[in-house]
């Protein structure tokens, strides 16, 4: 199979996450990942007045930022997630009590997913964000214990919200509003838009 790819080198993504880097191979791009080493706190404590979606896309450029100033002359794609409801960022659960604590509060409400991508490519960066509107369904303690029995503590802590919709957390949502790769963490189809712009692709 031809790659429709035309960089010098793989797109080198700013990040380990597995489905994002299956999201890319799955456009039939080949990739590259490394660690950004970027302390995520730090980057939100000193953007404490942006809005959810303007973190994000801070987030995402200081990934991308890291790993080009390792990585000169690269394309580089760093990408972020931000899940907020009401204005109220949530992160990663600490624990199974804070993964239900969260689902608890997102139940019957609907919640915003922002992803952002910074996309670095000759020393122009270029940031965009889309975002999905998630709604759950109201849920009982006992139905959130039957998810959490169903897709296990390690699962419902690795996710932000403590679901993923790829997983058994698709059970979760009455409603879903935005592209799948936007929900997963990476949105495919504009980024795809504007390595074609940049004369990365065949097509």
């Amino acid at each position: 199979m031809t790659s429709p790819w035309l960089g010098p080198a793989p797109l080198l993504l700013a990040s380990t996450s597995a489905t994002r880097r299956l999201l890319l191979e799955s456009a039939a791009l080949p990739v590259e990942t490394t660690s950004p080493g970027v302390d995520e706190r730090a980057v939100e404590a000193a953007s404490e007045n942006l809005s959810p979606q303007d973190l994000a896309l801070a987030l995402a450029r200081a990934k991308a930022e890291a790993v080009v100033a390792r990585h000169p002359g690269r394309v580089v794609v760093g990408a972020d997630q931000v899940l907020a409801l009401d204005g109220t960022v949530f992160h990663k659960p600490a624990d199974g009590l804070a993964a239900r604590e969260h689902l608890a509060r997102l139940a019957g409400r609907t919640h915003a997913l922002h992803s952002a991508v910074a996309l670095v490519h000759d020393g122009v960066s270029d940031l965009f964000t889309d975002t999905a509107r998630m709604t759950m369904r109201p849920l009982s303690a006992d139905a959130i214990e039957a998810y959490v029995a169903c897709a296990g503590e390690a699962r419902i802590c690795s996710s932000v919200g403590g679901y993923q919709l790829e997983g058994p957390g698709i059970h979760l949502f009455e409603a879903v509003e935005g592209a799948h790769s936007t929900i997963l963490g990476l949105p495919l189809t504009p980024l795809l838009a504007r390595l074609r712009a940049a004369g990365l692709l065949r097509f």
